[in-house]
Protein backbone atom coordinates (compact mmCIF):
# COMPACT_ATOMS: atom_id res chain seq x y z
CA UNK A 1 0.00 0.00 0.00
CA UNK A 2 1.25 3.93 -0.56
CA UNK A 3 0.29 6.39 1.83
CA UNK A 4 -1.18 9.55 0.22
CA UNK A 5 1.84 12.16 0.37
CA UNK A 6 0.23 14.37 3.31
CA UNK A 7 0.27 11.59 5.55
CA UNK A 8 3.65 10.11 4.59
CA UNK A 9 4.90 13.50 5.45
CA UNK A 10 3.11 13.68 8.38
CA UNK A 11 4.86 10.31 9.49
CA UNK A 12 8.03 11.23 8.59
CA UNK A 13 7.79 14.42 10.48
CA UNK A 14 6.81 12.42 13.84
CA UNK A 15 9.97 10.67 13.57
CA UNK A 16 8.33 7.59 12.05
CA UNK A 17 9.40 5.35 8.85
CA UNK A 18 6.81 5.19 6.30
CA UNK A 19 7.09 1.28 5.44
CA UNK A 20 7.58 0.37 8.99
CA UNK A 21 4.08 1.85 9.40
CA UNK A 22 2.91 0.39 6.63
CA UNK A 23 4.01 -3.19 7.52
CA UNK A 24 3.00 -3.24 10.50
CA UNK A 25 -0.53 -1.88 9.90
CA UNK A 26 -0.15 -5.03 6.86
CA UNK A 27 0.49 -7.65 10.14
CA UNK A 28 -2.19 -6.07 12.21
CA UNK A 29 -4.75 -6.94 9.91
CA UNK A 30 -3.59 -10.10 8.50
CA UNK A 31 -3.75 -11.15 12.41
CA UNK A 32 -6.98 -10.17 12.48
CA UNK A 33 -7.70 -12.08 9.26
CA UNK A 34 -5.56 -14.87 9.43
CA UNK A 35 -5.81 -15.36 5.52
CA UNK A 36 -9.90 -15.21 5.81
CA UNK A 37 -12.33 -12.83 5.56
CA UNK A 38 -14.35 -10.87 8.34
CA UNK A 39 -17.10 -13.31 8.50
CA UNK A 40 -19.43 -11.12 10.65
CA UNK A 41 -19.03 -7.97 8.51
CA UNK A 42 -19.28 -9.59 5.12
CA UNK A 43 -22.17 -11.91 6.02
CA UNK A 44 -24.15 -8.66 7.45
CA UNK A 45 -23.05 -5.65 6.22
CA UNK A 46 -23.54 -4.54 2.35
CA UNK A 47 -20.39 -4.11 0.30
CA UNK A 48 -21.71 -0.74 -0.80
CA UNK A 49 -22.54 0.81 2.55
CA UNK A 50 -21.01 3.67 3.25
CA UNK A 51 -20.38 4.98 6.90
CA UNK A 52 -18.67 8.13 9.30
CA UNK A 53 -16.31 6.52 12.08
CA UNK A 54 -15.83 8.62 14.86
CA UNK A 55 -12.95 7.81 16.73
CA UNK A 56 -13.91 8.97 20.52
CA UNK A 57 -12.03 9.92 23.74
CA UNK A 58 -13.60 7.84 26.23
CA UNK A 59 -11.82 9.10 29.20
CA UNK A 60 -9.15 12.22 29.43
CA UNK A 61 -5.88 11.30 27.58
CA UNK A 62 -3.29 12.44 25.36
CA UNK A 63 -3.74 11.25 21.96
CA UNK A 64 -0.88 9.41 20.43
CA UNK A 65 -0.73 6.72 17.20
CA UNK A 66 -3.43 8.66 14.84
CA UNK A 67 -1.25 8.22 12.04
CA UNK A 68 -0.83 4.27 12.73
CA UNK A 69 -4.67 4.26 12.97
CA UNK A 70 -4.73 5.70 9.38
CA UNK A 71 -2.49 3.75 8.11
CA UNK A 72 -4.73 0.36 9.31
CA UNK A 73 -7.75 1.96 8.49
CA UNK A 74 -6.49 2.47 4.74
CA UNK A 75 -5.27 -0.92 4.36
CA UNK A 76 -8.44 -2.71 5.47
CA UNK A 77 -10.60 0.14 2.98
CA UNK A 78 -8.13 -0.27 0.43
CA UNK A 79 -7.37 3.43 0.32
CA UNK A 80 -11.11 4.29 -0.14
CA UNK A 81 -11.22 6.06 3.13
CA UNK A 82 -11.21 9.73 3.69
CA UNK A 83 -10.53 11.45 7.16
CA UNK A 84 -11.52 14.73 8.87
CA UNK A 85 -8.95 15.47 11.55
CA UNK A 86 -10.00 16.82 14.95
CA UNK A 87 -7.00 16.45 16.71
CA UNK A 88 -2.69 16.01 16.07
CA UNK A 89 -1.02 13.30 17.66
CA UNK A 90 0.49 14.83 21.07
CA UNK A 91 -3.03 16.73 21.79
CA UNK A 92 -4.56 16.90 25.55
CA UNK A 93 -8.12 15.54 24.70
CA UNK A 94 -11.05 15.24 26.87
CA UNK A 95 -13.51 12.39 27.42
CA UNK A 96 -16.16 12.68 24.11
CA UNK A 97 -14.46 14.43 22.11
CA UNK A 98 -13.89 12.71 18.09
CA UNK A 99 -10.19 12.37 17.88
CA UNK A 100 -10.47 11.95 13.90
CA UNK A 101 -13.67 10.83 11.60
CA UNK A 102 -13.35 8.21 9.02
CA UNK A 103 -15.68 8.37 6.33
CA UNK A 104 -15.34 5.15 4.22
CA UNK A 105 -17.06 1.77 3.28
CA UNK A 106 -18.38 0.25 6.42
CA UNK A 107 -16.53 -3.55 5.56
CA UNK A 108 -13.63 -1.82 5.89
CA UNK A 109 -13.86 0.02 8.77
CA UNK A 110 -15.34 -2.46 10.60
CA UNK A 111 -12.46 -4.87 9.89
CA UNK A 112 -10.07 -2.38 10.57
CA UNK A 113 -11.34 -0.76 13.99
CA UNK A 114 -9.73 -2.89 16.37
CA UNK A 115 -6.30 -2.99 14.88
CA UNK A 116 -6.49 0.74 15.05
CA UNK A 117 -7.60 1.09 18.65
CA UNK A 118 -5.43 -1.36 19.76
CA UNK A 119 -2.91 0.85 19.10
CA UNK A 120 -4.38 4.26 19.63
CA UNK A 121 -5.00 2.69 23.02
CA UNK A 122 -1.56 1.18 23.86
CA UNK A 123 0.47 4.84 22.95
CA UNK A 124 -2.14 6.84 24.04
CA UNK A 125 -2.00 5.41 27.22
CA UNK A 126 2.52 5.53 27.19
CA UNK A 127 1.94 9.15 25.96
CA UNK A 128 -0.75 10.46 28.99
CA UNK A 129 1.79 8.55 31.64
CA UNK A 130 4.83 10.16 30.30
CA UNK A 131 2.10 14.03 30.49
CA UNK A 132 1.92 13.03 33.94
CA UNK A 133 5.69 13.09 34.75
CA UNK A 134 6.82 16.10 32.05
CA UNK A 135 4.23 17.98 34.27
CA UNK A 136 5.74 17.36 37.67
CA UNK A 137 8.91 18.41 36.20
CA UNK A 138 7.57 21.52 34.00
CA UNK A 139 10.20 24.32 35.07
CA UNK A 140 13.09 22.11 36.15
CA UNK A 141 16.18 21.32 33.50
CA UNK A 142 15.26 17.38 34.56
CA UNK A 143 13.80 15.21 31.30
CA UNK A 144 11.77 12.42 31.55
CA UNK A 145 13.09 9.63 29.36
CA UNK A 146 12.54 5.92 28.38
CA UNK A 147 14.42 2.64 28.47
CA UNK A 148 14.40 -0.32 26.25
CA UNK A 149 11.72 -2.43 28.78
CA UNK A 150 9.60 -1.86 25.41
CA UNK A 151 6.94 -4.45 23.71
CA UNK A 152 9.39 -6.63 21.31
CA UNK A 153 8.67 -5.41 17.64
CA UNK A 154 6.71 -2.36 19.14
CA UNK A 155 9.80 -0.17 20.42
CA UNK A 156 9.50 2.52 17.63
CA UNK A 157 5.99 3.24 18.18
CA UNK A 158 6.21 3.30 21.87
CA UNK A 159 8.89 5.47 21.74
CA UNK A 160 7.25 7.72 19.67
CA UNK A 161 4.26 7.45 21.82
CA UNK A 162 6.77 8.52 24.73
CA UNK A 163 7.70 12.03 22.46
CA UNK A 164 3.98 12.64 22.21
CA UNK A 165 3.62 12.99 25.77
CA UNK A 166 6.86 15.66 26.11
CA UNK A 167 9.12 12.87 27.02
CA UNK A 168 12.68 12.46 25.51
CA UNK A 169 14.20 8.95 24.09
CA UNK A 170 17.23 6.52 25.86
CA UNK A 171 18.78 5.18 22.76
CA UNK A 172 16.84 3.02 20.28
CA UNK A 173 19.05 0.03 19.89
CA UNK A 174 22.39 -1.58 21.36
CA UNK A 175 24.29 -0.12 18.67
CA UNK A 176 23.30 3.59 19.47
CA UNK A 177 24.93 3.99 22.57
CA UNK A 178 26.85 1.97 25.07
CA UNK A 179 25.77 1.48 28.25
CA UNK A 180 28.83 0.16 30.61
CA UNK A 181 26.57 -1.29 33.71
CA UNK A 182 28.06 -3.18 36.90
CA UNK A 183 28.48 -7.13 35.00
CA UNK A 184 30.52 -5.32 32.17
CA UNK A 185 32.72 -3.49 34.80
CA UNK A 186 33.04 -7.13 36.42
CA UNK A 187 33.82 -9.12 33.15
CA UNK A 188 36.09 -5.98 32.24
CA UNK A 189 37.98 -5.68 35.68
CA UNK A 190 37.26 -2.13 36.27
CA UNK A 191 35.37 1.20 34.88
CA UNK A 192 38.60 2.52 33.24
CA UNK A 193 39.10 -0.83 32.10
CA UNK A 194 35.85 -1.28 30.68
CA UNK A 195 35.77 2.11 29.25
CA UNK A 196 39.18 1.95 27.41
CA UNK A 197 38.19 -0.99 25.62
CA UNK A 198 34.96 0.01 24.60
CA UNK A 199 36.36 3.32 23.09
CA UNK A 200 39.12 1.33 21.21
CA UNK A 201 36.62 -0.62 19.67
CA UNK A 202 34.10 1.99 19.02
CA UNK A 203 35.83 5.33 19.06
CA UNK A 204 32.73 7.49 18.07
CA UNK A 205 29.64 6.05 19.97
CA UNK A 206 28.55 8.32 23.28
CA UNK A 207 29.20 6.11 26.46
CA UNK A 208 27.21 6.15 29.56
CA UNK A 209 28.31 4.44 32.83
CA UNK A 210 26.15 3.09 35.62
CA UNK A 211 26.95 3.08 39.26
CA UNK A 212 25.67 1.96 42.20
CA UNK A 213 27.48 3.77 44.86
CA UNK A 214 29.31 7.26 45.20
CA UNK A 215 32.54 5.82 45.44
CA UNK A 216 32.63 4.98 41.57
CA UNK A 217 31.48 8.29 40.25
CA UNK A 218 35.09 10.04 40.46
CA UNK A 219 36.37 7.13 38.32
CA UNK A 220 33.34 7.22 36.16
CA UNK A 221 33.57 11.15 35.36
CA UNK A 222 37.24 10.92 34.79
CA UNK A 223 37.00 8.56 32.03
CA UNK A 224 35.42 11.07 29.91
CA UNK A 225 31.64 9.42 30.01
CA UNK A 226 29.19 11.90 28.29
CA UNK A 227 26.70 10.67 30.36
CA UNK A 228 26.50 8.91 34.57
CA UNK A 229 23.63 6.95 35.63
CA UNK A 230 23.03 7.03 39.28
CA UNK A 231 21.18 4.01 39.92
CA UNK A 232 18.72 3.49 43.20
CA UNK A 233 20.09 6.58 44.64
CA UNK A 234 18.27 8.71 46.77
CA UNK A 235 17.87 12.44 46.07
CA UNK A 236 20.06 13.10 49.23
CA UNK A 237 22.36 11.44 46.89
CA UNK A 238 22.23 12.54 43.65
CA UNK A 239 22.72 16.20 45.01
CA UNK A 240 25.93 15.07 45.92
CA UNK A 241 26.86 13.10 42.53
CA UNK A 242 25.50 16.76 40.30
CA UNK A 243 27.89 18.59 42.77
CA UNK A 244 30.72 16.01 42.14
CA UNK A 245 30.00 15.68 38.58
CA UNK A 246 29.70 19.86 37.87
CA UNK A 247 29.10 19.96 34.53
CA UNK A 248 31.92 17.05 33.31
CA UNK A 249 28.96 14.61 31.98
CA UNK A 250 25.06 14.80 31.74
CA UNK A 251 23.46 12.64 34.96
CA UNK A 252 20.72 9.98 34.55
CA UNK A 253 18.79 8.99 38.34
CA UNK A 254 16.99 5.47 37.37
CA UNK A 255 15.58 3.19 40.30
CA UNK A 256 12.59 3.96 42.96
CA UNK A 257 11.59 7.07 41.28
CA UNK A 258 7.63 7.69 42.07
CA UNK A 259 5.76 10.98 40.08
CA UNK A 260 5.40 11.35 44.35
CA UNK A 261 9.12 12.00 45.06
CA UNK A 262 10.45 12.84 41.21
CA UNK A 263 10.49 16.98 41.73
CA UNK A 264 12.83 16.21 44.47
CA UNK A 265 15.18 14.57 41.97
CA UNK A 266 14.93 17.71 39.48
CA UNK A 267 15.57 20.12 42.30
CA UNK A 268 19.00 18.40 43.22
CA UNK A 269 19.33 19.01 39.33
CA UNK A 270 19.67 15.61 37.76
CA UNK A 271 19.55 16.05 33.50
CA UNK A 272 16.98 12.99 32.90
CA UNK A 273 15.11 10.63 35.10
CA UNK A 274 14.48 7.32 33.45
CA UNK A 275 11.61 5.70 33.68
CA UNK A 276 10.96 1.84 32.76
CA UNK A 277 7.25 2.14 33.55
CA UNK A 278 6.32 4.47 30.94
CA UNK A 279 6.49 1.57 28.39
CA UNK A 280 6.00 -1.81 30.14
CA UNK A 281 3.34 -1.67 32.94
CA UNK A 282 1.33 1.15 31.26
CA UNK A 283 -2.59 0.93 31.07
CA UNK A 284 -4.27 1.18 27.90
CA UNK A 285 -6.60 4.48 27.37
CA UNK A 286 -9.93 3.77 26.40
CA UNK A 287 -10.87 4.87 23.11
CA UNK A 288 -14.29 3.94 20.98
CA UNK A 289 -15.81 4.29 17.65
CA UNK A 290 -19.01 5.44 17.04
CA UNK A 291 -20.67 4.80 13.51
CA UNK A 292 -23.21 7.06 11.86
CA UNK A 293 -24.05 6.09 8.38
CA UNK A 294 -23.95 8.55 5.45
CA UNK A 295 -27.74 9.61 5.55
CA UNK A 296 -27.33 9.96 9.37
CA UNK A 297 -24.70 12.16 8.74
CA UNK A 298 -25.69 14.61 6.35
CA UNK A 299 -28.61 15.80 8.12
Amino acid sequence: MQLPDDLNATITSLGLDPAFVVHMAQRALAEDLDGGVDVTTTALVPSAAVVHADFRMRVDGVVAGIVIAKAILLEACEGEVRFVDFMRDGAQARAGEVIFTAIGPAQGLLTGERSALNFLGRLSGIATATRAWTNVLAGSQTHVRDTRKTTPGLRAFEKFAVRMGGGVNHRMSLSDAAMIKDNHIVAAGSITAAHLALKLRFPDVPVEIEIDSLSQLEEAVATGAELILLDNMTPEMCDLAVRQIAGRAKSEASGGITLENARKYAEVGVDYIAVGALTHSVMNIDIGVDFRSADAARN
